[in-house]
């Protein structure tokens, strides 16, 4: 009886063992072995073993993840407060080193993410953050990648998701668009105006030097008036006729 407990507890131990040194990682995950607290290097993915008690795993992913970056009160180089929120998509490319090198790489990706939206925003004027948002983008993208570099995670794209403005500053942009809508407008009709005008002078110096279009244009007239078949038949007198009744007058 003593001998098959002792074979029991032996079989035991040994399956403890196997299943301690058994190391299953995933295609989109790494493991970081330590021996001894010294870092023995990444491994996988797939199946792999270790030394129980010996060796230390820390798994790492390595997919993409997608941040937001926390709404962030920002005063603008020209004296505007604004709330500014992002969004940042970034993946480790060094296991290694993100287990080494950083506590929590996520985190402090996070926290470095906020602190560079404040600082460039900061820098920029207002028109800028509205106008030049993918500039910006692009310019968040370069600085937080720069320092995030060293801890193995590589920063792909960094998107400003909302300006929140305040009440008083949208109410300002809304009367300033309105009056740029209301300038175009005015300046349309006026050089629409001086065209007509052109052509004006064109025609009365045409029929200044051919008095015959002025009767073809009476006998236009007279047609219009017919097809519209109204009840009032106006009767337009040339005023070359009435001229020469004045002369014979005379």
């Amino acid at each position: 009886m003593e001998n098959i407990i002792g074979i029991s507890v032996a079989v035991l131990i040994v399956l403890m063992i196997i299943f301690a040194a058994v190391k299953i990682v995933a295609e989109y995950e790494r493991g970081v072995i330590f021996r001894l607290g010294r870092l023995v290097g990444a491994r996988g993915p797939g199946l792999f073993l270790i030394i129980p008690l010996v060796d230390r795993m820390v798994k790492v992913d390595l997919r993409i993840v997608t941040m937001d970056v926390p709404a962030q009160e920002v005063i603008t180089k020209d004296n505007v407060t604004v709330r500014v929120n992002a969004v940042i998509y970034f993946r480790v490319v060094d296991p290694e080193a993100s287990v080494v090198k950083v506590l929590d790489h996520i985190r402090a990706t996070s926290q470095i993410a906020q602190t560079t939206l404040r600082n460039v925003l900061g820098q920029s004027e207002l028109d800028e953050l509205l106008a030049q948002r993918e500039k910006l983008n692009q310019t968040l993208q370069g600085i937080i990648d720069e320092h995030t570099d060293p801890w193995g995670v590589k920063v792909s794209t960094v998107e400003i998701k909302e300006v929140e403005l305040p009440e008083t500053m949208r109410r300002s942009m809304a009367a300033q668009a309105e009056a740029e809508r209301e300038r175009r407008a005015k300046i349309i009709h006026a050089d629409g105006e001086f065209q007509a005008s052109e052509k004006l002078a064109q025609a009365a110096d045409i029929i200044a030097k051919e008095p015959v279009t002025l009767q073809l244009r009476y006998l236009q007239t007279l047609t219009e008036i017919a097809t519209e078949r109204n009840s009032t038949l106006i009767f337009p007198i040339p005023i070359d006729l009435i001229n020469m009744f004045m002369k014979k007058g005379k």
